[in-house]
């Protein structure tokens, strides 16, 4: 599935939001939005270069999910998801 097809939807289900926070519709708007936003800025992709990697589907849902479960305004770099390190690293191409 393209990162592009990936909806709000899918991601509350993805994280098994309950029926509450599914009728709000926010919370997983606003992750998608951040881990799009996040592996654009990571991987320096265009939207249409991440489609081509299906496997980036996979590291949004992993990095909303993240993002959910850790809501503080703490950031520890150091522990970044090593699967989501790994998927986004392969991509990368803003080395500089």
């Amino acid at each position: 599935m393209k990162l592009s097809k990936l909806t709000p939807e899918q991601v509350a289900r993805y994280l098994r939001l309950d029926e509450e926070a599914l009728a709000e519709d926010i919370q997983p708007r606003l992750l998608l939005k951040a881990a799009k936003s996040y592996i654009r800025g990571f991987t320096g992709l265009s939207d249409e270069e991440i489609d081509q990697h299906e496997d980036l589907t996979l590291a949004a849902l992993v990095l909303c999910a993240e993002f959910y479960e850790n809501r503080t305004l703490s950031v520890d770099a150091a522990h970044q998801n090593r699967a989501v390190d790994a998927i986004l690293s392969m991509y990368r191409t803003n080395l500089l």
